[in-house]
């Protein structure tokens, strides 16, 4: 499904994704497929801006939730 007027596009499960047009380090987008295992550069892009907000999310529970648990409250496994 496109809509050309606005340059968005939604997915089969639903999200939806605008086309956008920036320059980007060639051997770093490179080193992102790699590690993220993906094969276009889009895909690399979509991940890493995902796990961008994901990393920041937890950082911002981790904040959040400092001193919460008293030191000793939690056993090493054995």
């Amino acid at each position: 499904m496109r809509n050309h007027r606005s340059l968005e596009t939604v997915t089969p499960m639903g999200t939806k994704l605008q086309r956008k047009s920036f320059f980007v380090d060639a051997s770093i987008l490179r080193q992102a497929k790699k590690v993220l295992g993906v094969k276009t550069d889009a895909e690399a892009i979509r991940m890493s801006v995902e796990r961008i907000v994901e990393m920041e999310e937890f950082w911002k529970f981790m904040q959040k939730s400092r001193h919460t648990l008293q030191p000793g409250s939690l056993e090493e496994p054995e």
